[in-house]
This record gives C-alpha cells, structure tokens and sequence, in this order.
C-alpha cells in the first residue's frame, strides 16, 4: 500500500471529547450497525425459503439474495457524503428507519419482482456502515482510530446473529414473521440510537461558526487517487467475500452436506461469528504492527484457504505397472467447518487493517473515501452471490464459488506486491540507478550497447503538430503505426464476437447446450472485454504502444487455438467453453489501448480521420468475421491438419474448428509486424490520477448511460442478432446475412458524423434514440407475427435500422464529449489560461471517450444475456426488448434534460448560425467522434 499522504493526520481527539463520549457513541454505534448488519443478511436465511416457494433457479436466488447488497453498497459513498455534511447522527436514524419500513413491507410481497423491489429498500440497511465509520472516527485520535474501527465492525456479528436465529423463527411461524420481526427490531434501534447519542464535535464547531458544509463534489475530491481505488479491491475481498460467504453458505452446506437449514444456520455462524468479533483484534494488530503486514498475512492465508476449498471432490485413476492405482479427494463437513472458520479469521483482520488508513490519510473526507472503499466492498456482496449461483448453474461444481474467491484474493494480494514494490523502487530510485540491470552481462558488451535496439523502435523526439517534422519525417512513421494498428484491432473484434456465430452451429454438430447456455457462451465475451477495457486504457503510457500491441495481439492465439480444438469434440465440458468465451474477451479489451495509442501519432488536424479509420475498420472486423466463419466451416481450408469435419444432423459436413483456427495466420503474421514495424512514443505518458479527475464530473456519469444506449446496442446486438435470429426463425437460413447488421452500424458510424457537425450531437444523438425506440418497437411487432410469411424480413428490416441507427448515435455522442468538457472546464477552472483550459479539456475529454467506451462495451454481455434470461424465464426473447425500449427512453430523456432543449448544456451551441461546434473545439470533436 502506499505511504504517501493526502492530507496529514488530525493531531489529536477533539478537545470537546471524553473517555465516557466516546465510549457511548462507538458502542450505540455498532449496536446499532450490528442490528442494520442483521436485517442486511437476512435473505440469507428467508431466501432458502423463498426460492422454495417461487421455484427460483440457482441464478434467481442469487440475484434475490444479492439485491439488498446492492443497494447498501451503492448508497454508501452517499450516505459517507451526507454523514460529513450533515452529521452520522441524523443520518443513521432515518436511514435505519427507512430500512426497517422496507423490510416490514417484504413481509407482504408474493410475487419475484416485487420481492426484488422490496429488497433494494432492505439493502439501505447495509449502507448505514459508511456512517458509522465517518461518525465514528471523528470522536477518537489517530492512535486509537484502528482499534475504534476495528471495534465498530464488529457489527458485522449482526450476520451470524441472523443465520443462528432467524432459521428457528422461519421454521415455527414462517419466513414473513422474521422480515415484521427484524424491522420492528430495528426501528426501536433507530430510535433508540437517536436519543442516546449527539452530534460529533466537528459537526458542532462548524455550526457555531456559522460554516457550510462543504459541496459533495469537493468531498469527492480524494477520490482520484489511485490509492482510493486500491484500498475498494482489497475491501472487495475481505468484506465483498465475507458477506457474498455469509449469504451463500447456508445453501452450500444443504446442498453439499445434505444439512437442513436450522443446522446450515449454526455452522455458518461459526464462519460470520470469528469474521465479526475479531475485525476489532485486527485494529489493535492494525495499529501495532502496521496495515500492510497484516494484510500480507490475510491475502497470503486466504489463499491457501480459498484454494483448499475450491478443490472438488475428485476420483483419481492411476495406471500403474501392477494395475490401476485408484483414490478420492474430498473435503468432509469437520475439516470444512475449520477452514472457513480460519478463512473467516484472517478475513475479518483484513477488513480492520483495510479501513486503519482512512482516517489517517484522508481525515477530512472519511465519509467519502470510506464510503466508496465500503461501496465497493459490498458490491463484491452484491456480484459475488450472483456469480456463485451463475457458476452454479454453468458448471455443476458446488466449489465454484471458491475457486472465484482464490482468483480474487490472488489478483488482490500481486497488486498490493507490486503497488508496494514500485512505491519502494521510486523512494529508491537514485540508490537502484547505480546498480547495473544485468551485472553478469556487462564484460560482454556496455550499457550503450544494450540499449541500443530497444532505443531504436522509441521515438524520443516526436512533434507531429510540427508541419516541417511531419512532413519530413513524421508522416511516414505514423500512417505505419496506423495500418498495423488497424490490423491488429480488426482480429481483435473478429476474435472478440467470434462466438456470436459459433455458439449458433454447435448444436447442430452435436453439443447439448440449453438455449440459456449457448446465450450465456455469447454473452461473456462481452463481459470479459468490457472489463478489460477499463485496464488496458491505462496501458499503453506504461508499458509502450509497440509491445502492448505486440503482446495483445499474440494473446488472441490462445482462444483462436482453443476453439479450434474444442469444437471438435462433442464431449468437450461446458466449462472449457466457457473459459475460451472469457478468453476471447482479450479481443474487446484490445480496442482502448489501440485507440489510445493512436491518437499520440497524429497531429490534432489529421487526428480525427486517423482515429476513424481505426475504429472504423477495427469494428469492421465484426462483419468480417460474420461473413468469412459461415463459409470457411463448410470447407476443409487446412486439409489435413486442421482435423475432420463433423456432420451435422442434417447430414452436412462442418470444419467448425475453422472458426478459430482460421484466425491464426493471420494473428501471427500481425503479431510480427507490430513488434517490428511499429513504435513507442517517449513522451506519451498520463498518470492514472491525471485522468482520474473524470470520476468526479457529472457529465462523465451521463455520457457513460448514453453511449451505452448506442456502442452498447451496436456491439450486444453484433454478438446476440446470429443467435436470437437462429433461435427465433429456425426454418431461415440467416447465417450468410448476419454480417450486414455491424456493416451498416459501422459504415454508418464512419459516414453520419458530419450530420453531428452539421446540425448538433445532442440533437441527433435525441433523435437517434428515439430511432432507436421505434426499431425495437417494429422488432417486436413482426416477433408477434413470426409465422407469418415474410415476418422474417420485417424482422431482418428493423434490426438493420436499429444497426444504422446506433453508427449515427455512436458518431453523435462522442461529438458532445469534447465539447460538453471544453464548456464544463470553462465554468469549473475559470483561473486557468484559455491554453491551460483548452489542454485540460483535451486530457479530460481523452479520459472520459476512454472510459465510457469500457462501460459501454458491457452492452456485449448483457444483451445477449438479456435474450437468454428472458427465453429462459417467458418463453421468448420480448421482455428483454421492452426492457431495451424503456432504457432508450430514459437515454432519449437525459439527451433532452441535459443537453438539447432550450436551457440545455449544449443548446446555445448547437443553434449558432452555420457552426454547431464551438470554434476552439472543434478538432476535439472531430478527434472524439471517431473514438470508439
């Protein structure tokens, strides 16, 4: 963790504080957080009953039992705002009193969804705890902060307290009479919290002064730091995995140990109980012996755990030269009782050590910071139950749900490593910078020498805004860059959606898939490219453009191979392939880093051309694989290396291993020329807390909804259009047509931005959407009349204008992008130079492009997903339509709100006389408009 400071710590206890005040404040407050931390978990037990009354899928149950979580996760940088502002006594009362209304309404609901609405008021409980850490930190001194802390968690007890109890009250008198009983608990708690304790000393001072509270958006100030963001994983593991554990062990030990629920109740106590008492141990560890080093003990100990019981219980058969050598491997309940209870220890230590260095570091904006820390943290209690009960479903494996949590603790414990020995190599560098890199190298050759290769393919000297440089020298070297670029990201979108027609051939050869599987096999690449976009946008200025694309590429080859082989097989599990769809989710993460790394080589009036040819032909690679993966499978292209064909129930012969295998080639051939044809730029570096300063901007947060609105469609639709249509009109061919929904949506992405230019992108992008709303509505329309001739191409028809539309709103929105920053800048840093201002905008515009095409990439998974839950859940994919028109609704109304009508952001702009982009920000907007 680093050691660098924000802000110092407070010097000491408030002088208005005393031993006794401070006493009663941190025990009421985690009294009454232990109370908000019961009804918090309480689906933990009532959801085993529940989805045994609705009939739930595992995957509905964890998205039940997960939705309260949700909801206190994100309400806690909010409510951490509020407790600054406002004060935690006030804050905590109406929120435990809110909650307590919702749970005491749960008892009434009867039907899934209304459940589901229910238990989001229910999850206001868990946010009670970013209150409770700013409350309570700013009674005590920075000495005895961890142990305060530490203590105050211990709140977390409220679980075990649920699932020890409230199994014994569903069994007698029902699972309705526990919600009434849980809330009626905790009103008398709000109330009770309400008149035992006061406002904190800090609240009081500042209200004799007769000071404002600071605004919300200054308390988000810390929030760029990239320590903030390292402290919210680590918390997404020790609390996020705690409470997802506390949730999903009563139903893992009914039905791995064959247990009933009043004893899978107990024993998951005696997991929630040592992962509570003992968060206030790990305060006084925390405070004695330092943060860091217990937090190499939890990672380091969590992973031997989680790693233990991730192993399934596994037959061996070994062929010895005496005969078959034969054992087990499996876990029995004794031993697994011990390990969760060690897991739950260490856990329970880290989450103390975790929230020690808010208050030290960030004294003034614990609300906020710890909010967001605490957010985070939840909602790995909110994603984690669902993606258990989703393995679940996908795998068969009862301990899937501990092989996540071993991947999420190791990738947790090698970034604390490295964060901490890169924090060390900087506060070293002089001393390092003596010491020769490769000593046993040196009588061979000098440093020069060793540089000199890796010199060569850097530019040191790079200025294409100069005309003389760029065209001497400057050119040439860019339009290289580009081409390879270009190639690169058009495998990398073919490898990306690659499944979207694969996944619509593998029943035919044999594979027995569910509906639901095969839409889940097209939906997670979407996932996975999505999420790595948010990385690889940083990575370029870290590790260089050459060998990032270099390596990107090269790492296609993996799921290109793996596809070629596993689709060879019938037998092949389920479970490879859905690790080749994870896989080829390295595709979609390719576009932010190759974007980003183009934009450093052109000069700011070949910008926008440069960039729109890279995404533009980058997303071609969508149509291209469309359109080449349905002919090259009909024929045996790699003879006999590449396998026998397979025949089809019809009696036709398939390659279908050519879907990845045909990739290859070319992938290598790529990978080449980008490590020697393309270069680094010296001077192409951003740091993360430069960029992160978007996270505070409002306009960030919208921008994200809309894009996702147009690039999201455009790419979920690319990856669910083959299949839906496969699935919905099985008597029609429509394989050899599939392609021309991402041609048109990325010809007219590259053939519409002038109409942005013209006439405003809020304007179109308004009109778009409500495009948008009329194709989706004619889908469902000829849906309806699916056995009617000709329904087919009515269908075929309004997709294609759906295609079109999202390429005219993808160019639109990021139009507004660089404009809406150049305005926002102008308001927000009036004391900077019209210079300063413009190259802010650039840099802020930059970032937000960068980060709203990540969010919107989300849109690859969750469509085609959409499609399969609501195949799954009604019969047919309309109910995820509706869902799809009534959010292009809410987009159009934002667009409308915030940017188009009269008192609009961009009106006055947009209405000039011949000019719809500012002057000073035009080439912005023509750089953002191609972005992707």
């Amino acid at each position: 963790m680093s050691q660098t400071k924000t802000s110092g710590p407070p010097s000491g206890a408030p002088p208005a504080t005393n031993t006794s005040q401070q006493n009663r404040i941190l025990g009421m407050s985690t009294l009454a957080f232990t109370f908000c931390f019961a009804v918090w978990t309480i689906f933990a037990i009532i959801g085993v009953r529940i989805k045994q009354d609705l009939g739930l899928s595992n995957t509905e149950f964890g998205l039940l039992v997960g939705t309260p979580i949700l909801t206190g996760s994100l309400s806690r940088i909010f409510l951490g705002i509020w407790t600054d502002q406002y004060g935690g006594r006030i804050v905590n009362t109406i929120t435990m009193l809110t909650a307590a209304a919702a749970t005491f309404a749960l008892s009434y609901a009867t039907s899934y969804p209304v459940m589901l609405l229910a238990a989001l008021g229910v999850g206001l409980a868990g946010g009670t705890f970013s209150v409770g850490v700013a409350y309570v930190s700013k009674w005590f001194p920075k000495e005895k902060q961890g142990t305060a802390l530490g203590i105050f968690g211990m709140g977390n007890l409220g679980s075990a307290i649920t699932v020890f109890i409230a199994p014994f009250v569903m069994v007698a008198f029902g699972w309705t009479t526990v919600a009434q009983v849980w809330a009626s608990v905790l009103a008398v708690m709000a109330v009770v919290f309400w008149l035992s304790t006061e406002d904190e000393p800090s609240l009081k001072a500042r209200r004799l002064a007769g000071e404002k509270p600071r605004s919300a958006l200054s308390q988000l100030e810390p929030l760029r730091n990239l320590q903030v963001w390292r402290f919210a994983t680590y918390y997404f593991f020790v609390f996020g995995a705690f409470v997802a554990l506390a949730l999903w062990l009563p139903r893992y030990l009914v039905g791995v140990y064959d247990l009933d629920i009043k004893q899978a109740g107990m024993i998951a106590a005696l997991y929630s109980v040592p992962a509570s008492v003992f968060r206030a141990y790990g305060g006084h560890l925390s405070d004695k012996f330092g943060a860091r080093r217990i937090m190499y003990w939890t990672f380091g100990v969590s992973i031997l755990m989680t790693f233990m019981l991730s192993y399934p219980n596994t037959d061996y058969i070994i062929h010895g030269i005496k005969g078959d050598i034969m054992f087990q491997t499996s876990m029995s309940l004794i031993p697994f009782v011990c390990a969760i209870f060690v897991l739950g220890f260490f856990m329970s230590l880290g989450k103390a050590a975790v929230f020690k260095h808010i208050p030290v570091y960030y004294p003034d904006h614990v609300g906020a910071v710890g909010g967001l820390v605490g957010m985070i943290g939840g909602l790995g209690g909110f994603v984690m139950p669902i993606a258990f009960g989703a393995l679940l479903d996908l795998t068969g494996v009862w301990t899937s749900s501990f092989m996540l949590l071993f991947l999420v603790a190791s990738v947790s414990m090698v970034w604390m490593h490295l964060s901490i020995r890169n924090m060390e190599r900087k506060a070293m560098a002089g001393t390092l910078a003596d010491l020769p890199e490769l000593p046993e190298m040196l009588p061979l050759h000098g440093v020069e020498q060793h540089g000199k290769l890796a010199a060569s393919k850097t530019l040191d000297d790079w200025r294409p805004n100069d005309e003389e440089f760029w065209e001497n020298k400057g050119k040439h070297i860019a339009k290289r860059n580009l081409w390879i670029s270009i190639a690169a990201l058009l495998l990398a979108f073919s490898v990306w959606m690659v499944w979207s027609v694969v996944v619509a051939k593998l029943p035919s050869i044999g594979f027995n898939f569910s509906t639901n599987q095969l839409f889940w096999l097209a939906a997670l690449p979407g996932l996975s490219g999505a999420t790595l976009r948010i990385f690889y946008s940083f990575m370029v200025p870290i590790f260089g453009g050459r060998l990032w694309t270099t390596l990107t590429t090269a790492s296609l080859l993996v799921p290109a191979f793996g596809i070629g082989y596993a689709t060879q097989n019938p037998e092949t599990p389920y479970l490879i392939f859905l690790v080749l769809a994870l896989l080829c989710g390295l595709g979609g993460g390719n576009f932010a880093s190759s974007m980003s790394n183009i934009s450093f080589f052109f000069p700011k009036k070949e910008k926008g051309n440069a960039l729109a040819l890279n995404a533009g032909l980058g997303n071609l690679g969508v149509s291209v694989m469309q359109f080449l993966v349905p002919l090259v499978v009909t024929i045996g292209v790699f003879g006999v290396i590449g396998g026998e064909p397979v025949t089809t129930d019809t009696g036709q012969n398939l390659w279908i291993q050519n879907a990845g295998f045909i990739w290859v080639p070319f992938l290598m051939i790529t990978t080449v020329a980008a490590w020697f044809g393309m270069n680094d730029i010296a001077s192409a570096k951003a740091s993360f807390s430069e960029q992160s300063v978007i996270f505070t901007r409002k306009h960030n947060w919208i921008m994200c909804v809309l894009y996702t609105g147009t690039f999201g469609s455009f790419i979920g639709y690319s990856a669910g259009f083959p299949l839906l249509a496969k699935s919905q009109f099985p008597e029609v061919n429509s394989l050899p047509f599939i392609f021309l929904g991402p041609l048109v949506g990325a010809l007219s992405r590259a053939g519409t931005g002038w109409i942005s230019d013209r006439f405003g992108g809020a304007r179109v992008t308004f009109w778009t959407f409500l495009g948008m709303i009329a194709a989706v509505f004619g889908v469902l329309f000829f849906l309806g009349i699916k056995t009617q001739p000709g329904a087919f191409w009515g269908f075929f028809a309004m997709f294609m204008l759906l295609f079109f539309a999202t390429g005219v709103g993808n160019a639109s929105t990021f139009q507004m992008i660089p404009v809406i920053m150049r305005k926002e800048i102008d308001r927000l840093m009036p004391q900077l130079d019209i210079t300063a201002r413009a190259h802010q905008s650039e840099k802020e515009s930059a970032a937000i492009i960068g980060f709203t095409s990540a969010m919107a990439a989300y849109g690859a998974f969750f469509i085609p997903k959409s499609y399969g839950t609501s195949i799954s859940l009604t019969g047919g994919p309309s109910a995820a339509l509706w869902a799809f028109m009534l959010f292009y609704v809410v987009c159009a109304a934002l667009t409308w709100l915030y940017y188009s009508r009269r008192s609009g952001l961009l009106y006055d702009i947009e209405h000039q006389p011949n000019q719809a982009v500012a002057p000073d920000a035009t080439s912005s907007a023509a750089n953002a408009a191609s972005a992707s």
